[in-house]
C-alpha cells in the first residue's frame, strides 16, 4: 500500500512539474550580416498582423513601441555605426522606436535586458535617436521583419517592413580608414598575397590605381606567372592606367595558366576583357 501511495504522489509531482509547450505567438529571429569589416546582428520577436491596421491604430503614431514583442529588439555590431554626422559606438543595444507616417525615431537604448518599454524611461540610457524615413508600399507583409539591405563595404541600411510600411535607415562604416591602415602595416614586410590583397582593395574602391598596379606587379614576381588570378588583377590594373597593349599580354599569360589549372571562367574572363582591349589600343 506504502508503494502505491509513494508512486501515485510522485506521479501528481511529475503532472504539476511538467509544462505545456506551445509556439510563441511572435516568434524569435536572429539576422546576421557581415558589412565591410563589421558584424552586425539583429535579434527580435516578429509579431504578425493578422488583418488589423497596425500603424496609426494597432500602434499609434507618436508612441514610443518596443519595434517588435517579448524581449527587447536588440542590435549588436562589432564596429561602430556612422548616422550621418553621428556615431554610434560599438556594442549592443536595444532598439525602440516612435513611428510617424512620414518619419520614425528610432532610439538606440544602452539597457538592453528588458520585456516590453523600460520601466521608467531614462534618457540618459539614449545613446542615439536617429530619424529615418517611412513610406507606404504596395507589397504586403504579414510579419515584422528587420534586416540589412543594400549592402557594400562602407555601410548598408537598416530596413524595418511590415504591413504596408517600409522604413529604411542608412548607416555607414570607417571601414576605408582600418583597411588603409591595416595595408600601411602589412607592407612594412609584405607577403605575395598581401601585396595582391591590398592591390585588389585598392582597385575595387578605384584609390591609388598606379601603387595598386605596383603592389599588383610585385606579387606576380613574388609568386610567378601561374598564379593567373594575380596575372588577371595586374592585367586589369595596366588596362586601368591606359596601358592596353600591356594588359593584353598579361591577360594572355593569365589565359595560359587558368587552362593549365582548368579555370573556365578566368579563361572566359580575361578573353573578353582582351576583345575589350584591343578596341582601345
Amino acid at each position: 500500500m506504502k508503494k502505491v501511495i509513494l508512486f501515485v504522489t510522485l506521479g501528481v509531482a511529475s503532472m504539476l512539474n511538467a509544462q505545456v509547450v506551445t509556439p510563441k505567438a511572435s516568434p524569435a529571429a536572429k539576422f546576421q550580416q557581415k558589412v565591410g569589416l563589421a558584424d552586425i546582428q539583429i535579434e527580435y520577436a516578429r509579431p504578425g498582423a493578422k488583418g488589423r491596421v497596425v500603424f496609426g491604430d494597432l500602434i499609434p503614431y507618436g508612441q514610443m513601441w518596443r519595434l517588435g514583442a517579448n524581449e527587447n529588439t536588440k542590435i549588436t555590431s562589432s564596429e561602430a555605426l556612422i548616422f550621418g554626422k553621428d556615431t554610434l559606438a560599438a556594442g549592443t543595444y536595444a532598439l525602440f522606436a516612435k513611428p510617424g507616417e512620414l518619419n520614425w525615431e528610432l532610439y538606440f537604448y544602452a539597457d538592453y535586458a528588458n520585456w516590453g518599454l523600460p520601466e521608467p524611461w531614462d534618457p540618459s540610457k539614449v545613446k542615439l535617436m536617429v530619424v529615418a524615413n517611412a513610406q507606404k508600399t504596395q507589397d504586403y507583409q504579414e510579419n515584422l521583419t528587420i534586416q540589412i539591405d543594400a549592402l557594400n563595404n562602407n555601410g548598408a541600411n537598416i530596413v524595418i517592413n511590415w504591413e504596408n510600411t517600409k522604413v529604411t535607415l542608412p548607416f555607414s562604416l570607417n571601414t576605408k580608414a582600418k583597411v588603409l591602415a591595416s595595408i600601411d602595416k602589412t607592407m612594412a614586410g609584405p607577403s605575395a598575397n598581401d601585396y595582391h590583397a591590398a592591390a585588389t582593395y585598392y582597385f575595387n574602391e578605384n584609390l591609388d590605381l598606379e601603387k595598386a598596379l605596383e603592389w599588383s606587379t610585385k606579387a606576380v614576381e613574388m609568386r610567378g606567372n601561374s598564379a593567373y588570378w594575380m596575372t588577371r588583377l595586374k592585367a586589369q590594373l595596366q588596362a586601368a592606367n591606359g596601358d592596353y597593349k600591356g594588359a593584353i599580354e598579361t591577360a594572355k599569360i593569365s589565359i595560359e595558366a587558368a587552362k593549365a589549372d582548368g579555370d573556365d571562367a578566368y579563361v572566359r574572363s580575361n578573353e573578353k576583357s582582351i576583345a575589350e582591349w584591343s578596341k582601345k589600343r
